[in-house]
């Protein structure tokens, strides 16, 4: 089995040191293709047996568990790898027509696939010190990207990015010494046994709240966000892409694996906790976006909201509650991503990204408006796209367990999206260009590679929204193995037991 969960590992890798070498090669945005490609291949596989033979995992070096590396795959690592694949090659392909000659002879594509190895890595540890190892390998890739173009937008953004996620690196590392010396161990499997055992249980909690806030600004919750929307708009749409659909959920996979596995001794306290930050997320989020004018700020303020949906759904801990964060991750990744796809392309058809200093993009580019549309109205949660079926379960979840205001909240931060949505709508495709511009897609240079991977964008969500009934079921197995984590340490702990 450990063929199929390090393979979506070494082919990003491989990609990285081929493009480098490449960089100032035209073959290097090709490489970095051909790897996004292999690599889905890989993960499509590795979902494949996982959904046929359940928990897999692999001990690295044949160290076994939990004194070795461990990789391990479940329904939630698994499907997190794979829409990560579907992004990193969707993005892939798009940087044809957006990466400079200048930025790929400074190593992006190096640097996007070493990204790309990070956030799988993150997925598929089964070990706490080792998803510290890819958060860090995640964080020196996305800060190359991030100041890559150089400029002082670029470098200001990065340094708070930086900032903040030091602090969040130094919390994630003192809540590991801390959890270490409490259980002797750093293994999720073995931890979800020792934990129980721990007889100082209210030191416990403290250290769950230390890496509630570590993985809060990974997943930037409230009030540990501003990074966020200080960083997304600044680097080029490729980049704020594949940062938007897959970083932030990277922190949030680890609150669910966590909160989930580990840390379910105090539930009263840390998801009460978990709630009051998911409510707050979502507004604070919904009215940041309501405020800005840049097409890209207003996408940034709207993950940090839609965060707040799926750690609603963890806060409840309810077996609908949780499949519905789970869907919600799915559903986000790829809607999210496409979005600021789109942004790129509206950006170099009308000359700039504030909504109310550009127009004309639905009259002389009606089909850029219909795949603008379709992932617009599924972040709003229009019927029948995914985002409609997301926010179902999750209200349906809250008035299952009669948290009225907290549905209200979740309604309402639903219509406030809307206003978001609409404006964009309203001001950069229907009016007309402020200047007189015409935009047209003939003129947007490598068409094919910007439109194609935005159409497949649109055309995952439609599917999903149509037809969602084996993604809801998908979601429920998923919850199963986290509520019942039986299979995963009987999976990984087995040889060693």
């Amino acid at each position: 089995m450990s063929w199929y969960l390090t393979l979506p590992l070494v082919i990003p890798f491989v990609a990285a040191i081929t493009a480098y070498l490449l960089r100032s090669s035209p073959l290097g945005a090709w490489v970095s293709i051909i790897g996004s490609g292999l690599g889905l291949i890989a993960s499509g596989v590795l979902m494949v047996v996982v959904l046929d033979a359940g928990v897999i995992a692999g001990q690295m070096g044949n160290w076994p568990a939990p004194f070795g590396i461990t990789l391990v795959a479940d329904l939630l690592s698994a499907v997190m790898v794979l829409i990560t694949a579907i992004t990193g090659f969707a993005v892939a392909i798009y940087a044809l027509g957006d990466i400079t000659e200048r930025q790929e002879k400074l190593g992006y594509h190096a640097l996007f696939q070493m990204l790309l190895a990070g956030v799988t890595g993150a997925f598929l540890t089964g070990d706490l010190f080792n998803l510290y190892v890819w958060f860090e390998v995640m964080l020196i890739a996305s800060f190359g990207l991030l100041i890559l173009n150089g400029g002082k937008e670029q470098i200001d953004g990065g340094v708070k990015y930086v900032a903040l996620n030091l602090i969040s690196t130094i919390l994630f590392l003192t809540g590991i010494g801390l959890l270490y010396g409490m259980t002797g161990t750093l293994n999720f499997a073995d931890l979800a046994l020792k934990v129980a055992q721990v007889e100082n249980q209210g030191l416990l909690t403290v250290v769950a709240m230390m890496f509630m806030v570590a993985f809060g600004v990974k997943a930037a919750v409230f009030p540990l966000f501003f990074w966020l929307p200080a960083a997304y708009h600044t680097p080029s749409f490729s980049v704020s892409a594949v940062f938007a659909g897959l970083l932030t959920k990277v922190g949030v996979y680890a609150l669910i694996r966590m909160f989930t596995m580990v840390f379910d001794h105090d539930i009263g306290f840390t998801h009460s906790v978990l709630l009051w930050v998911a409510c707050l997320t979502m507004v604070i989020g919904v009215l940041g976006a309501a405020a800005q004018s840049d097409f890209r700020k207003i996408l940034s303020f709207h993950i940090i909201s839609q965060i707040g949906y799926m750690i609603l759904g963890l806060a409840l801990m309810t077996p609908l509650a949780l499949m519905g964060a789970v869907f919600y991750l799915v559903h986000h990744i790829i809607v999210k991503a496409n979005l600021f796809l789109i942004a790129g392309i509206a950006k170099r058809l009308t000359g700039g990204t504030d909504v109310y200093k550009i127009g004309g993009l639905y009259k002389s580019a009606p089909f850029l408006a219909i795949l603008f549309l379709i992932p617009a109205f599924s972040l709003a949660g229009f019927p029948p796209l995914s985002g409609f079926w997301a926010k179902y379960i999750i209200v349906k979840a809250t008035l299952d367990v009669e948290m009225w205001f907290v549905a209200f909240i979740a309604l309402a931060v639903g219509l406030m999206t809307i206003y978001s949505m609409t404006k964009i709508w309203a001001e950069a495709f229907w009016k007309p260009h402020p200047d007189g511009i015409e935009p047209e897609l003939k003129t947007l240079p490598n068409k094919a590679a910007q439109l194609i991977p935005v159409a497949g964008l649109a055309v995952l969500t439609i599917i999903i929204g149509l037809n969602p009934e084996p993604f809801v079921i998908f979601a429920e197995r998923t919850t199963e193995q986290l509520l019942d984590p039986t299979a995963y340490i009987t999976t990984v702990l087995g040889e060693a037991r």
